[in-house]
């Protein structure tokens, strides 16, 4: 079965990224998601979400939205594939920049929220699934990884752990995941 959407996400993020690569002024100053204030534009709550902070960034966040989006897609469907990933980036810029008011005003860019709420909604979707913990390499039950992974992006949230990493914004596109596939649960089994 086709995945237009994953494939679009992954054909959109490469494609801006070598743009931000071109850009002789960079996209950053403009499309990243600065805190509220002067540099705040309401475009940033997604614009931020196709730029990313170098290569590895980039490369690591699109093999996760290519390994959980094509799944998931074929299981939702395009339309609500794109709504779970598109509340997943706004509930992960909307934390991000609760997060941020409290620190200092600094950008955040990457596709990491929508990734994290696509993560939720495979471990909801697919809970007998394993994913593999990277160290030590164990495989686990997908609930168990996320809740495991939440709690990690909580402790180096709140205690500055791997500083420069949008630690909250992970946990609110997690947010945003559960938000999505817990509604589409909860009418299921009004049903």
């Amino acid at each position: 079965m086709r995945t237009p959407v994953t494939l679009f996400l992954l054909i959109a993020n490469i494609a801006i990224f070598l743009l931000q690569l071109q850009a002789s002024d960079g996209l950053i100053p403009r499309y990243a998601l600065w805190p509220l204030g002067e540099g705040f534009q309401p475009w940033q709550l997604v614009t931020s979400a196709f730029l990313h902070g170098g290569m590895l960034h980039l490369a690591v966040n699109m093999f996760g939205v290519w390994t959980f989006g094509r799944e998931l897609e074929q299981a939702l469907g395009p339309l609500r594939f794109l709504r779970l990933y598109a509340v997943s980036v706004l509930a992960a810029a909307a934390t991000q920049l609760v997060a941020v008011h409290f620190g200092k005003p600094v950008p955040t860019v990457g596709a990491s929220g929508g990734l994290f709420g696509l993560l939720a909604a495979y471990a909801i979707l697919f809970p007998d699934r394993k994913l593999l913990l990277l160290f030590p390499p164990i495989p686990l039950p997908a609930p168990l990884f996320v809740v495991l992974y939440a709690a990690f992006e909580l402790y180096a949230g709140v205690t500055g752990t791997l500083s420069g990493v949008a630690h909250f914004a992970h946990l609110g596109g997690l947010a945003g995941g559960l938000l999505v596939l817990g509604k589409r649960r909860g009418r299921a089994s009004r049903r």
